[in-house]
C-alpha cells in the first residue's frame, strides 16, 4: 500500500513538471515580451524622483562613453576602425537609452546586439581581454536589466537575468582562440544590477501604496466623522420634532374638555389631529429611533433636555474655567427662538469655543449674539495665539458639522483668519416664523 501511494506520489509530481515545461514557452512569451510594464511614474508621484531628467542626462553620458569605449574592441589593436562597428556601438547606447520608456524591448535589443558584437569581436580579442562580455559590454548589459528590473516584477527580472547569462554562455561556447572567461565576475555584475532595480522597485510600490492608503484612511475618517455628525443632528432633530407631536397629541386629546359642549365636528377634527401626530410620531421614531440605539452608553445624555441659548453663560462659564479669556455680547430682544435653531446655534457656539481651546491657546474669544426679525447670528472670534495649537488626527471636521447644521437650516456659515492673526466663525440661522 505505500508502495502505491509512493508510485502515485511520483506519477503526479512528473505531471505537474510536463504540465509546468508545457506552459514555460507561455510564461516566457507573457513575461518577456507581452506583458505590459509598469509605466513611467508622473511627476509629484513617490518614486518619481528616479525617472528625473538628471537621471537621463547620466544615462546618456554613461552610454555614450561606454559605447566609445567599447569600439576598439570589435576591431584588432592597431587595425582601422570600420563603419560597422561605430554602428554597433552607437545602436546599443541607443538601446540603453530606449530603456528609460520602453526598458522591455531595449533589453532584447541590448541583448541581441551584445551577441552581435561578441561573435565579431571574439576573433580580434586578444588572449588576456575579457570575454564573452569586455567590461563596455559588462556595463550595457547591467544597465539594461537594472531598467527593466526598475519596471517590472522580480520574476520576470529574474527570468531576464537568467536569459542574458545563457546568451554569455552561448556567446562563449564557439570561439576560434583561447580567452580569459569572465562569466563570474559578469554575472555578478548582472545579478546586482538586478537586486537593486527590483529593490528600488519594491521600495517605490511600497510608497506608492502607502501613500494612496494614507489618502483612503483620511477620506474615511472625514466621510466617518461627517457621518456620525449627521447622526448626531438626525438623534437631536428626532427629539425636537418629538417633543412637539408630543405636545400636539397632548393638546388635541385635552381641547374637548376645555369646550363647553363641544360639537361633534370639534371632537372628530380633534380626534383626526390627535390619531396623525401620533402616527406621525410612531413613524418618526421608526426611522430615527435606530440612531438612538448605536450607543446604548449615553442613553442618559440622549434623554437630558437639549441645550439652548439659555445655557450660553453656563458654557462660556466652563471655558473660562479650562483657562481662556471669553467674553459676551448680546445684541437685540432676547426671545425664545424655534427649538432647531436655539439647539444649533448653541452647538455652534461651543464647537467654535472649542476649537479655540484646542488651536489657539492663550488667545482672547469673543461671543456675540444677535437676535433680529428674520434670523438670529452667532459669531465667535479670538485673537491670535500665544503658541501652536495642538495638533489632531482630523481636519475641519468640526467646521464641517457646523456647515451641516447651518446648511440644514437654510442658513450661511462664513469662516476664516481675521487681519490680527486670530480667527472668526459666523453663522447666520433664518426664523421660519419671524416676529
Amino acid at each position: 500500500m505505500l508502495k502505491l501511494s509512493g508510485m502515485t506520489g511520483v506519477a503526479g509530481a512528473w505531471d505537474r513538471a510536463v504540465a509546468a515545461m508545457r506552459g514555460l514557452p507561455r510564461v516566457l512569451r507573457e513575461d518577456l515580451w507581452s506583458a505590459p510594464v509598469d509605466p513611467v511614474p508622473p511627476a509629484g508621484t513617490p518614486g518619481a524622483s528616479v525617472w528625473r531628467p538628471v537621471f537621463g542626462m547620466v544615462l546618456t553620458f554613461v552610454a555614450t562613453f561606454t559605447a566609445l569605449w567599447h569600439v576598439p574592441d570589435l576591431v584588432p589593436h592597431g587595425a582601422a576602425i570600420p563603419a560597422y562597428t561605430v554602428l554597433l556601438a552607437v545602436l546599443q547606447a541607443l538601446a540603453l537609452l530606449a530603456g528609460l520608456w520602453h526598458p522591455l524591448r531595449a533589453w532584447w535589443a541590448s541583448l541581441a546586439l551584445m551577441v552581435v558584437s561578441v561573435r565579431l569581436a571574439e576573433p580580434a580579442m586578444t588572449p588576456g581581454e575579457l570575454f564573452p562580455w569586455t567590461g563596455a559590454e559588462m556595463t550595457m548589459q547591467s544597465l539594461a536589466l537594472l531598467l527593466l528590473a526598475l519596471r517590472v516584477r522580480p520574476r520576470r527580472a529574474v527570468l531576464a537575468l537568467v536569459v542574458s547569462l545563457l546568451a554569455g554562455l552561448v556567446s562563449s561556447a564557439f570561439t576560434t582562440r583561447g580567452h580569459t572567461y569572465a562569466m563570474d565576475a559578469g554575472a555578478l555584475v548582472a545579478i546586482t544590477a538586478v537586486v537593486i532595480g527590483t529593490a528600488l522597485r519594491a521600495l517605490r510600490v511600497a510608497r506608492t501604496q502607502l501613500v494612496v492608503q494614507s489618502g483612503l484612511t483620511e477620506e474615511e475618517r472625514a466621510r466617518r466623522t461627517l457621518l456620525e455628525e449627521r447622526n448626531r443632528i438626525a438623534r437631536e432633530l428626532h427629539d425636537v420634532v418629538a417633543h412637539h407631536m408630543s405636545v400636539i397629541s397632548i393638546q388635541a386629546q385635552v381641547a374637548p374638555h376645555l369646550v363647553e359642549n363641544p360639537s361633534d365636528e370639534l371632537r372628530e377634527n380633534l380626534a383626526g389631529i390627535r390619531e396623525n401626530a401620533v402616527e406621525a410620531l410612531a413613524e418618526l421614531r421608526r426611522v430615527l429611533g435606530v440612531l438612538r440605539a448605536e450607543d446604548a452608553a449615553a442613553d442618559g445624555l440622549r434623554h437630558a433636555p437639549q441645550p439652548t441659548l439659555e445655557r450660553l453663560d453656563e458654557l462660556i462659564g466652563k471655558v473660562r474655567s479650562a483657562g481662556v479669556s471669553v467674553t459676551a455680547e448680546t445684541a437685540g430682544r432676547r426671545r425664545p427662538l424655534p427649538p432647531g435653531v436655539e439647539l444649533s446655534a448653541f452647538r455652534i457656539v461651543q464647537e467654535a469655543l472649542s476649537n479655540v481651546l484646542r488651536h489657539a491657546p492663550g488667545s482672547r474669544a469673543r461671543v456675540e449674539v444677535g437676535y433680529h426679525r428674520a434670523a438670529v447670528t452667532v459669531r465667535v472670534t479670538n485673537t491670535a495665539p500665544d503658541g501652536p495649537g495642538r495638533r489632531t488626527g482630523g481636519v475641519g471636521h468640526g467646521l464641517l458639522g457646523m456647515r451641516e447644521r447651518t446648511t440644514m437650516l437654510g442658513g450661511e456659515l462664513t469662516h476664516g483668519p481675521t487681519p490680527g492673526g486670530g480667527y472668526e466663525v459666523m453663522a447666520t440661522l433664518p426664523l421660519e416664523d419671524p416676529s
